[in-house]
């Protein structure tokens, strides 16, 4: 089975929104997160979709999907964990109470104010994972990367055609990410900043699926305007 795991449960800290986690706020008059859950419901090579979100926010999250995606078996809305890794973790806990965590069982991790992953892009993260067991989504870099150890001067400037700017999503066999989550020791976990770097310290290889320039993350207020204009060149279309 293909599980899509949408990552909700960040709470806007960055963004400067207090009051509402940026994942609902509204763009054209609907919740960033349901343009998201979209993508993944009218997939057919999805069979579920896992949304986790804090548990405070549970409900809302149910209501939202309910009004603007429509009831569908096909959709869950649970708890996600302290950190990005442990909602996965949550996400395959689910996968594995429901007796479908096996060998073949492939888990897509999603950003969920990533609003504009295409379908070419789920699709060629599901065949990656099949063949290779791991995928993560990536663009080159077109800014030149400086390094700094000290926060204060340059450190190398390394050879920009070597690096990517990652995105989401992130695909595993669940099964695999599951064992090599739960091999990490205490250190290890602490300076994990998504799923791939699990298989990266693991060892394991990671096969890259070219993403697109627009498949952008609300992160700050500026890129809800991007997101706006992007929405209305899709309706336009």
């Amino acid at each position: 089975m293909v599980y899509a795991a949408i990552l909700a449960g960040g709470i806007g800290k960055r963004f400067g929104s207090s009051d509402i986690p940026k994942q609902f706020l509204k763009i054209n008059s609907k919740p960033i997160i349901t343009y998201t859950v979209e993508k993944f419901m009218v997939n057919p090579d999805v069979n579920k979709i896992i949304v986790l979100t804090p548990k405070e926010w549970i409900d809302h999250t149910k209501e939202i999907i309910k009004k603007y995606n429509s009831i569908s078996d096909k959709v869950t809305v649970i708890e996600g964990g302290a950190s990005r890794n442990e909602t996965i973790m949550n996400a395959i806990s689910f996968i594995e109470n429901e007796g479908n965590l096996n060998d073949e069982t492939i888990i897509i991790t999603h950003d969920s104010v990533r609003p504009f992953v295409t379908h070419r892009i789920i699709k060629d993260n599901i065949n990656e994972c099949r063949k290779y067991g791991a995928c993560d989504t990536v663009i080159p870099a077109t800014d030149t990367i400086v390094e700094s150890t000290n926060n204060d001067s340059i450190t190398s400037i390394p050879e920009r055609k070597y690096f990517y700017q990652g995105q989401t999503p992130q695909t595993f066999k669940a099964k695999e990410l599951k064992e090599a989550y739960e091999s990490l020791d205490d250190k290890q976990r602490d300076i994990l900043t998504d799923a791939a770097k699990i298989y990266i310290i693991t060892g394991r290889f990671v096969k890259l699926v070219q993403g697109e320039t627009y498949n952008i993350k609300i992160t700050y207020p500026y890129d809800l305007k991007i997101a706006k204009s992007l929405i209305e060149e899709e309706n336009n279309d």
